[in-house]
């Protein structure tokens, strides 16, 4: 559903708020009314302009550089990404999530929603289209692999409310009306238990992040999500 948001007044963080999917977030929560602080690592990449937009620098991996920005925070909503190298392991989303968890203890805020992809466990691509499971997923395989690992991580995490939100291909759309189909696994499946499409826009990806503020059936759980 697209249009301006009914529901409760939140007080939102978002990190990676610089990135493609983190900009239709913000946008999208100021549109419906929240009061959102754009956690950044340039002040000079984040170009929007609000009454109800303060965006503030700090350092990912250092709990002790996000927890004054975290303080009276209700939701934590992080599109953080990190590119694929064939030269060494990919390791930003473990550390950045273990520093992030720290400044939230700190800080006193317990919901964290947050997305990672499609096929993280490396045996979940067996009933992918071919050129996915065999061109695709091995290019990006060192940063499933560490999406992988921060959901093992978060699943230790009993402290804190904490959602993953799986998406499968991002395009660069705004939202749509689109119904969502979601699934507690690593894709969302068809009739068949083949993947249902792969591809979604990334404004539908931040219209499923915040429509969990409200939402407590996801919590403490991983959840595959595409459009209809």
């Amino acid at each position: 559903m697209t249009g301006v948001f009914k529901g409760v007044s939140m007080r939102i963080a978002v990190l990676g708020a610089t990135g493609q999917t983190g900009q239709f977030v913000v946008n999208q929560a100021l549109q419906q009314g929240h009061s959102v602080t754009a956690v950044v690592r340039n002040l000079d990449k984040l170009t929007v302009h609000h009454d109800n937009l303060k965006i503030v620098e700090a350092d990912i991996f250092s709990a002790d550089s996000l927890k004054s920005h975290l303080k009276g925070v209700d939701v934590l909503v992080s599109c953080l990404g990190f590119s694929t190298s064939f030269f060494s392991s990919v390791t930003g989303y473990t550390h950045s999530m273990s520093a992030v968890i720290g400044a939230m203890r700190e800080a006193n805020v317990n919901r964290i929603i947050t997305m990672t992809s499609w096929y993280t466990d490396p045996n979940s691509g067996t009933q992918s289209p071919y050129l996915i499971r065999f061109l695709l997923l091995p290019l990006i395989r060192s940063v499933l692999s560490n999406m992988w690992e921060m959901e093992q991580y978060l699943r230790q995490v009993d402290d804190i409310n904490w959602t993953v939100v799986r998406p499968p291909g991002l395009k660069n759309l705004p939202s749509s009306a689109l119904e969502f189909l979601t699934h507690e696994g690593y894709f969302v499946p068809n009739q068949d238990g083949h993947p249902a499409g792969s591809a979604m826009g990334r404004g539908d990806v931040a219209r499923f992040m915040l429509s969990l503020l409200n939402n407590n059936a996801w919590v403490q759980k991983a959840v595959a999500i595409t459009t209809k």
